[in-house]
């Protein structure tokens, strides 16, 4: 059978970009022709916005913002190296089995999942990934709680339960995450686009304030950050061949299998510490990692090995108004990381986990800054004329307050 010529034409037009779209495009990308992002028939461009083309059919626009495959939350450098340098030893493809859920690999992932409808990120599509013990859900007052199942209990969020904490004071204004991570800083590297002080000025009237030590040795968030999610000790189970696995009463990865869990899970005021700026910050475990491997019922080497104490400098998002009494952090060791034997609650050694506590330096290390010298806490603890007089005017504003609101 011969095909006319009007035949011809219409089999040409079915085969054009034009004509094989099946969804008409919606969104500020409506306007705009196929070949726009997948190209021309020269070249075809199946995924416009994947990182492993790095973007080609997005990138003729947005020009530069390919960049983002280059940071960390693409990259995820530090912890491939952490895992190739720990848990990989044991097992090489350790990463690939436990912590590949949360890398950016595509322009979608933050745009929404139809490509045809581009959508700009809202909070919730952040929090798909910055839940739990990464920085993002605590924004809104959700705190990871215990692995155990008895625990898993309450409203599901990005499929995990919380505890309810007092949320970011930001977040009750309604400010969402874009209003400081504005996408071009994310591009550059940048962790924000704001700082604090771009927004807000220290008040004379808060006595922390007058202290010109508070205002050029600290990080703002190292006073206003309410409370932070805490991880002691992060153990890992591997399991092969061996049916104990359903004795540990915790959420699971469906056919993993690893198993787990932490010993201590916390959420009040974070431990302090340095940051990358020489400045006092808001510290807490990254990972301090233990593995044990079970094959065929029996443990193969040491059990809950420890493997690394590793902490982070970092920006709890839980901002609000006051802060710790003078106590909570010029007398406080612990707060520090320089916690007294006669002083320790959780007996470490005991447990045979390595460390002697968790609340001390020794064995452990800030990954990016230091800890508190011994020498600088000691001196915050003098009790110096300074100090004692902005003491004695907070308690009195303290209790001023009290009493007039007990005459009211």
């Amino acid at each position: 059978m011969f095909l006319t010529i009007a035949s011809i034409a219409l089999c040409l037009l079915a085969a054009s970009p034009a004509a094989a779209r099946h969804t008409p495009l919606q969104g500020v990308h409506a306007a705009l022709p196929c070949s726009s992002c997948h190209g021309d028939e020269t070249e075809r461009i199946t995924h416009p916005a994947s990182r492993d083309n790095r973007a080609r059919g997005c990138v003729g626009c947005h020009q530069g913002y390919d960049a983002l495959f280059d940071q960390a939350m693409t990259t995820r450098a530090r912890e491939r190296q952490f895992v190739q340098e720990t848990y990989g030893k044991a097992d090489p493809s350790f990463y690939q089995k436990n912590c590949q859920s949360c890398h950016v690999r595509d322009c979608l992932d933050c745009h929404g999942q139809n490509g045809h409808n581009i959508t700009r990120p809202a909070h919730d599509r952040c929090l798909g990934c910055h839940k739990g013990y990464f920085v993002g859900t605590d924004y809104y007052g959700m705190a990871p709680r215990e692995d155990s199942l008895r625990y898993q209990r309450g409203k599901l969020v990005q499929g995990e339960t919380f505890l309810k904490m007092l949320p970011d004071i930001h977040a009750e204004a309604g400010m969402e995450c874009s209003d400081c991570h504005a996408m071009e800083s994310l591009v550059a590297g940048g962790k924000s686009s704001k700082k604090c002080v771009d927004c807000h000025q220290p008040s004379d009237s808060v006595i922390e304030h007058g202290l010109t030590a508070h205002l050029t040795s600290l990080e703002c968030y190292a006073c206003h950050s309410a409370w932070a999610a805490q991880e002691y000790g992060t153990f890992y189970v591997r399991l092969v061949n061996s049916p104990s696995g359903k004795d540990f009463r915790v959420k699971q990865r469906s056919g993993s299998e690893y198993i787990k869990s932490a010993y201590l899970k916390m959420q009040n005021a974070p431990p302090l510490g340095m940051n990358s700026s020489g400045k006092v910050s808001p510290v807490r475990p990254q990972f301090i990692s233990y593995l044990s491997d079970i094959r065929d019922g029996k443990p193969e080497g040491e059990e809950n090995r420890l493997l690394r104490a590793q902490w982070k400098a970092f920006f709890p998002h839980t901002i609000r108004r006051g802060t710790v009494m003078c106590e909570g952090c010029h007398h406080n060791a612990s707060r520090f990381l320089l916690e007294k034997a006669e002083d320790r609650i959780y007996q470490l050694p005991l447990d045979g986990m390595t460390l002697n506590s968790f609340w001390d330096q020794s064995g452990q290390e800030v990954i990016n800054g230091s800890f508190l010298e011994l020498s600088r806490f000691d001196r915050m603890t003098s009790k110096n004329p300074a100090y004692t007089r902005a003491c004695a005017k907070k308690w009195k504003r303290l209790v001023d307050r009290v009493g007039n609101s007990s005459r009211q």
